[in-house]
């Protein structure tokens, strides 16, 4: 993969912050919407966020892992729901790097493409000609009101757990989206449950999710898709406790201890929590960069190398996540009781960070890979 030119991402990071105001206008519509105003969902499609990973031989971005996590972070730091579409959005445009150009090149004809996707249950795919007759239902499609296409994941024989896990792509108007996404943070991402009944998808729509062949070259499309998917929501937590630090100063920076009217940034203690936070959210991400290098250093050399080096990525995922939750916690304590009104941003940041730390790819179950590679053991895991 190409190194990007530092002007078109400075760009692209100039467009999330624009974005800051309207925003900040619209967040109580998402949360009573549970999920991204229009207005918002545009704006962001505008600005190309929702195609971060297409090819540039299709038109995108092709973004290299690390200039793509500085984008998701940006857009999560003005707002956990908003970060999480952009890294979902933007993390599934990389499948024009899997289908046949043709297919990709029409899906993405519209700058408002974007694709739902669900790795959290399995459906299946029955072989037909010409394709497949996909059944199923599949939680956590975040963004699915919004969506144009939706992936799920199906097994051609489910009796069979060697059986070959299949991308498949469904048009919105096969599926069904139920209005179940009531939660208590990241309530404006949408991301309800959806299913299909006997759609046919054709095989043009499908691909392997494991021992895929890529049709682009880019490095990015060559890496193990299940790291992949799973770096592309990796910078939310992060983002967050970004996010989380600037409300604490500015509220810091206004805000009096009870019965003393000395602000609280003027106190020892407060600044040595900024300081401490700001350290570990660094920290945090520095590792995450690490073990991104090696993932893409080992992708082509394979073999013990490529294991360690994917066991790596989901440590560094899990420890991110457990980080930002920390960060943001002793914020909200540093707060006092602001941060448990629903009009302070730590609140909002508090509840938002834990949900993103729920997903699988941050799952504390990555310690225990990590620990038993360490050991002399297999992983454990079948991914």
């Amino acid at each position: 993969m190409m190194a990007r030119e530092p002007d078109r991402v400075s760009r692209m990071l100039e467009a999330v912050r624009a974005l800051g105001p309207l925003i900040a206008a619209q967040r109580d519509d998402l949360d009573r919407g549970r999920r991204l105003p229009e207005a918002i969902f545009a704006a962001l499609a505008d600005a190309g966020l929702f195609r971060l990973w297409l090819p540039e031989a299709l038109g995108g971005p092709e973004l290299s892992p690390f200039d793509f996590m500085r984008i998701v972070e940006a857009a999560s730091a003005l707002d956990g729901s908003v970060g999480w579409l952009v890294g979902n959005g933007g993390g599934m445009s990389r499948l024009g790097g899997y289908l046949g150009e043709a297919v990709a090149r029409g899906w993405f004809a519209d700058r408002h493409a974007f694709v739902a996707s669900a790795t959290g249950a399995v459906g299946t795919a029955t072989p037909v000609d010409g394709g497949y007759r996909v059944n199923g239902r599949w939680p956590f499609g975040s963004g699915a009101h919004h969506a144009t296409r939706f992936m799920a994941l199906a097994s051609v024989r489910p009796e069979d757990p060697g059986s070959p896990l299949l991308c498949c792509y469904l048009d919105r108007a096969d599926v069904t989206i139920l209005d179940n996404w009531h939660v208590s943070g990241l309530r404006g991402t949408g991301s309800c449950d959806f299913e299909a009944r006997d759609v046919f998808v054709p095989a043009a729509h499908a691909h392997r999710f494991l021992g895929l062949q890529p049709t682009q070259p880019g490095l990015l499309y060559r890496m193990p898709p299940s790291s992949v998917f799973a770096w592309s929501i990796c910078g939310v937590p992060l983002g967050i406790a970004s996010g989380a630090i600037g409300s604490f100063v500015e509220l810091a920076s206004r805000k009096g201890g009870a019965g003393t009217q000395a602000m609280l940034r003027d106190r020892e203690t407060v600044q040595a929590t900024v300081g401490r936070t700001r350290a570990m959210v660094r920290a945090a991400r520095a590792f995450l960069i690490d073990a991104m290098t090696e993932l893409m250093a080992a992708t082509d050399a394979g073999g013990q190398r490529l294991v360690e080096a994917r066991a790596d990525i989901r440590l560094a995922n899990a420890h991110a996540a457990e980080t930002a939750m920390s960060v943001t916690d002793m914020l909200a304590a540093g707060a006092g009781a602001a941060a448990i009104f629903e009009t302070c941003a730590l609140e909002r940041a508090v509840r938002d960070v834990r949900a993103a730390a729920k997903h699988v790819a941050m799952s504390p179950n990555n310690y225990v890979i990590a620990g038993r590679l360490a050991l002399g053991l297999d992983p454990g895991a079948r991914f």
